[in-house]
């Protein structure tokens, strides 16, 4: 039975159990509003449907289909996951591209990115600042220096975080003087700095690869732990530089070695290195208009061939050979022979030397007190004194990881450590410009890279010092032809003879001859016409330092063009012969201009062009008569350099090549560009 309960004015059914109806006898609370007692929306459906009334109750019925409107089609949100999918995708091939690039190409790919950014970057510096006014632009405050500056600071942080072959590039740019402005030089003098090691599990690797498999101790026949009857190998190395780092042995039968060892990611890197290279000099080439693109085939080919360490040893068997052959020099220079049992492709063994770097130069002239009439260790290639071994082993069985195990040859030095080699640095620079003078102008084959790391020093009993060529990597092998044309430039040189200067030249496709014999000379030319000279120095009255360093720096690069005249003609040897002349000159000047170097090599230059069996003797002949006079006339320059030697011996200035440089500075700094010599100070 359906009955109201009152509640207020309103009277309210209520249901007490099933079947039955009562009427509340007591005041009930009232209902709250339907709104409240359901959820939200709902409320908002009933109120929006259903308009309220105060009259009787009325059943709840459900909206009509057509009252509610056509239905609405669901949100798919399809741009969102294509574009969730393209992500993905990118993401997991950048992530797997990442993972190959590192195992496979040792990084080369992100290198190579690396390279192209920046190089994108200095180039267009340079083209929007390099100008007499800067434009107002960020970066462009103080000028051209500063230009030079941040992308010298931006190159050199470059090569350094590349690696690799790219300090083989930042070196080659320190020595390039003559083309670029003292901030670049500045910069990469520190690129001569010892490269990081790569740890010894990466180069057990190498050995591993090269030799089938086998391991280090079974290769050199090595114990690291100090097993009876095996030899001892360092794991530390002893010198690291941008493509391999040595390592010092001792094999079972007591020859002392070093093994030098490529770093493992240089062979996955160089293909990609050199393809950046390539690249980058093209666009470099096209962009400055500059005709330099021609040479970096050959240019990256020598740089191939310096990882190939089966072509170093041939070069280092041929050097040695020639040298033994050579009366003048042999006893005099000395280059260590090839294990090739113990070498392949990325493992070189050569006998290990004793002796100081060049740029030691105060152990070289102190007193020698190691004896008289005894020599340095290992002179001539004679076996080293046996260390005691079985301290050796003894330690290595309680310490396998000692890193110190080359015993120190220093008796030398006397009880203080106060003694030297006792050497003059006047002989041990004759040595050198005549061993190099005899690779450029008899022998046709070169060695490209005499810095000071790479000679030694040691004393012979007579007390005259005997030099070690090592790193033999970089050479160029000159044609007939070329060498001879070489060694008649020079001795034209020498003799002021502009007509075969011209005439050679212009057969080397250079327009710019006097500019070409100052470049070959390293010092200023004077017996040419010295129309470049003119031409570009004319019509700068008038202008602002800065409007001048500017218009300088313009005509210089038309210089280039003049020298570079003909790139098909252009003897590409002459890139390396080059670096080769320049880092002599340099060790000359290290050690206080101790000889007249440009002499030395105009009289080699003569003598080979009568010692040359490959031309007819009458010609050789007259070459002999000729070679006479010469010889009479470079005497006269020995009056110079003496004068040049008492005024540096008073303290009243430097020698021929400090006066030399001086000159090339001035007639430099003339044509817009600064000289800085001093790339292996410190």
């Amino acid at each position: 039975m359906l009955r109201y309960a009152t509640a207020g004015a309103r009277r309210l059914p209520f249901l007490t159990s099933p079947g039955t109806i009562r009427t509340c006898l007591r005041p009930c609370r009232p209902f709250a509003a339907p709104s409240r007692l359901v959820a939200p929306p709902l409320a908002r459906f009933l109120s929006s449907t259903s308009p309220r009334r105060s009259g009787p109750f009325e059943p709840l019925r459900p909206p009509s289909p057509s009252s509610l409107g056509a239905p609405r089609t669901a949100r798919s949100f399809r741009r969102s996951r294509k574009w969730g999918r393209r992500l993905l995708v990118l993401s997991a091939v950048l992530g797997a591209g990442y993972l190959v690039d590192r195992q496979v190409y040792a990084a080369g790919i992100a290198r190579s990115l690396r390279t192209f950014a920046l190089g994108l970057l200095v180039a267009m510096d340079y083209k929007l600042n390099f100008r007499p006014d800067p434009l107002p632009l960020i970066g462009s405050d103080g000028g051209i220096p500063a230009l030079h500056r941040r992308n010298a600071e931006r190159l050199f942080e470059l090569l350094r975080h590349n690696g690799g072959l790219y300090l083989k590039i930042g070196q080659a740019i320190a020595m390039q003087s003559a083309v670029l402005p003292p901030e670049f030089q500045r910069m990469f003098a520190r690129m001569f700095d010892d490269a990081p090691q790569d740890s010894w599990e990466d180069i057990e690797k190498v050995i591993r690869e090269d030799f089938g498999g086998r391991s280090v101790e079974e290769v050199f026949g090595v114990s690291f732990a100090g097993v009876e009857g095996k030899g001892v190998m360092e794991r530390t190395a002893r010198a690291s530089a941008s493509v391999a780092q040595v390592h010092w042995a001792r094999l079972p039968d007591g020859r002392e070695v070093a093994v030098k060892i490529q770093k493992p990611e240089i062979s996955k890197q160089i293909g990609w290195d050199l393809w950046s290279f390539k690249v980058v000099m093209r666009i470099y080439s096209y962009w400055f208009d500059l005709p330099f693109y021609s040479f970096v085939p050959y240019i990256s080919e020598r740089l191939m061939l310096e990882t190939d360490f089966e072509n170093e040893a041939k070069n280092s068997e041929t050097m040695r050979r020639l040298i033994n052959d050579e009366p003048s020099l042999r006893g005099r220079v000395y280059v260590p022979p090839v294990y090739h049992e113990l070498s392949s492709k990325r493992v070189l063994t050569t006998e290990w030397i004793e002796g100081i770097r060049l740029w030691d130069k105060d152990s070289m002239t102190r007193p020698w007190l190691g004896g008289y009439g005894k020599a340095s260790a290992g002179v001539h290639g004679a076996r080293l004194d046996t260390p005691d071994m079985d301290a050796v082993r003894r330690g290595l069985r309680e310490n396998a990881q000692i890193h110190q195990l080359k015993p120190e040859r220093s008796e030398w030095k006397g009880s203080r450590g106060k003694g030297g080699l006792g050497l003059s640095t006047k002989e041990v620079m004759t040595t050198m410009v005549d061993l190099f003078s005899a690779q450029i102008f008899k022998w046709g084959v070169v060695h490209c890279d005499p810095h000071p790391g790479n000679i030694f020093i040691r004393r012979l009993p007579s007390g005259k010092p005997e030099l070690v060529l090592i790193d033999h990597g970089l050479y160029v092998y000159m044609s007939e032809k070329f060498r001879h044309e070489y060694g008649v430039f020079w001795k034209s040189l020498m003799t002021f003879d502009n007509k075969k200067i011209v005439e050679i030249t212009e057969e080397w496709g250079i327009k710019a001859a006097d500019l070409f014999a100052s470049a070959t000379l390293m010092r200023p030319y004077e017996g040419g016409d010295q129309d470049f000279k003119r031409r570009m120095l004319g019509d700068m009255d008038g202008k602002t330092p800065s409007e001048r360093s500017y218009e300088m720096q313009q005509r210089m690069k038309q210089g280039i063009r003049e020298v570079l005249a003909d790139e098909n003609k252009w003897p590409k040897e002459l890139i390396f012969i080059g670096r080769n002349m320049r880092i002599v000159q340099g060790n000359n000047q290290y050690l206080g201009s101790s000889v007249n170097r440009v002499k030395m090599m105009g009289e080699w230059a003569s003598r080979s062009l009568f010692e040359d069996r490959n031309l007819p003797w009458r010609e050789r002949f007259t070459n002999v008569w000729q070679h006479l006079l010469f010889k009479a006339v470079l005497t006269m320059t020995d009056v110079v350099f003496y004068f040049f030697k008492i005024r540096q011996w008073l303290g009243r200035g430097g020698g021929m090549e400090d006066e030399v440089e001086a000159r090339m500075k001035s007639v430099a700094k003339d044509f817009g560009v600064e000289l800085q010599h001093d790339v292996f100070e410190g």
